[in-house]
């Protein structure tokens, strides 16, 4: 993701651009192509509210900034209530096309093994980074990169879900179209079923830690397992709240819990199942997850799993350029800074494929504001964070600067409206100030 944007920013912005992709030569355990910017966990770019919602407001900036990842999510957008979910072979696609008809953009196939010694180089390998690669950048920052533990979500045939036990509605009713309305299936569960569900994910077997690995996860992104020992009410009140949905075949009776799964193509033959991101092995999944009601008979197109995800400790390793301080020809982008999602990897690669066009060309960028998005998120994970504590942040309000009440209380969301209004002002300044 941010590799692919930063490479487009700075081809755009007249500079030449060779993209260096190891994929298919070298693959991972998620990835299945060689296509760029293949998205491997979701296929959501979350809510697309850019007034009351701080990674909306990101979508926002990245679209004001001729952000190419957001024009082809917009392109391959698939029906899901408020939110921005793309078909994501149909997008990793397009974005691949792009990039490849673009005149000052050369992808060159092969894995980089080593930190470059000279030239303008931006590294954007995301949580997956190659084993050399990864010993190379532990070697130069002189310290063990930090890591959490990241998870997925399984994927189902839609046509082996049984519609006569679940449903199709958005939550809330979100969508105008017939077709929005109906972008998520529902399956109803009982306070029994819910509790023999709950016994059962505890006490399957998962993939555990090998001796001498110790990481935390990010709770973003929290296996639903991790989740129901918190407490037994937790997936209650997370992925499987029932609230905004009314059970078709039983108007009159509410459901205890929901599992939601969301489409996952164009063509609506296949869902992921919303938050169920899981460590559980192979099997055990196949036999706790059809017991959720409506998915007895499911067959999976692709199961959950588990990876190691690292980035470095940004606070410390970068400046506000987004450059390695030991190494300045050399900057970071995407996950591996410390960033957590699609869009805020995406707006991460924005940001560096802008700022070492703007070298090339012998001028120097600044970071956007820090009251909006993108700049709260670079001011964040170069300086803004604690070094000894830092974790991987999606965008969030709380990044922002406060906003001044002026006298009296805001509500919540009218002081939303108020920091998305400020970023705008801010974003749209900074773009005027680069012509």
């Amino acid at each position: 993701m941010a590799g692919s944007e930063a490479a487009w920013q700075a081809a755009e912005m007249g500079v030449p651009v060779v993209v260096h992709e190891m994929r298919p030569h070298v693959g991972t355990f998620a990835h299945q192509t060689g296509n760029l910017a293949e998205m491997v966990c979701s296929n959501s770019f979350r809510s697309d509210d850019d007034e009351r919602n701080a990674v909306g407001l990101l979508h926002w900036e990245m679209r004001a900034a001729n952000g190419l990842l957001m024009a082809m999510a917009e392109a391959h957008r698939l029906p899901a209530g408020g939110a921005l979910a793309v078909d994501r072979e149909a997008f990793a696609a397009a974005v691949t096309a792009r990039l490849r008809a673009h005149p000052l953009v050369r992808v060159e196939p092969g894995e980089i093994t080593a930190l470059p010694e000279d030239g303008h180089w931006i590294i954007a390998t995301g949580p997956l980074t190659s084993g050399t690669l990864a010993e190379a950048i532990r070697a130069e920052t002189g310290a063990e990169s930090l890591a959490f533990f990241d998870a997925i979500a399984p994927i189902v045939y839609a046509e082996s879900v049984d519609m006569s036990v679940a449903w199709m509605q958005s939550r809330y009713d979100k969508g105008e179209t017939v077709e929005e309305q109906t972008a998520y299936m529902n399956c109803p569960m009982t306070k029994a079923q819910y509790e023999a569900f709950i016994d059962a994910l505890l006490a399957a077997e998962k993939t555990e830690f090998r001796e001498g690995e110790t990481a935390g996860y990010f709770d973003g992104c929290l296996p639903i397992e991790v989740m129901a020992e918190r407490g037994r009410e937790t997936l209650r009140f997370g992925p499987m709240k029932p609230v905004g949905l009314t059970n078709a075949h039983d108007p009159q009776v509410k459901p205890y819990a929901v599992v939601q799964l969301r489409r996952d193509n164009k063509l609506g033959t296949l869902y992921n199942i919303v938050g169920f991101q899981t460590k559980m092995k192979y099997g055990a999944q196949t036999t706790v997850f059809k017991m959720i009601p409506g998915l007895q008979d499911a067959s999976f197109a692709r199961l959950g799993g588990i990876h190691r995800n690292t980035f470095l400790n940004s606070p410390t390793l970068l400046d506000d350029r987004m450059r390695l301080r030991s190494r300045p020809h050399i900057r970071f982008a995407g996950q591996v800074t410390g960033v957590e999602g699609y869009v805020e990897s995406a707006a991460m690669g924005l940001l560096a494929g802008r700022m070492a066009a703007a070298e090339i060309l012998g001028r120097d960028l600044p970071p956007p504001p820090a009251d909006t998005a993108t700049g709260a998120l670079i001011t964040h994970i170069t300086g803004g964070a604690e070094a000894k504590t830092f974790q991987p942040m999606n965008v969030n309000f709380g990044l922002f600067p406060p906003i001044d009440a002026k006298g009296g209380r805001r509500g919540r969301k009218d002081r939303y409206k108020a920091y998305t209004d400020r970023a705008k002002e801010a974003f749209s300044q900074w773009l005027a100030d680069q012509s």
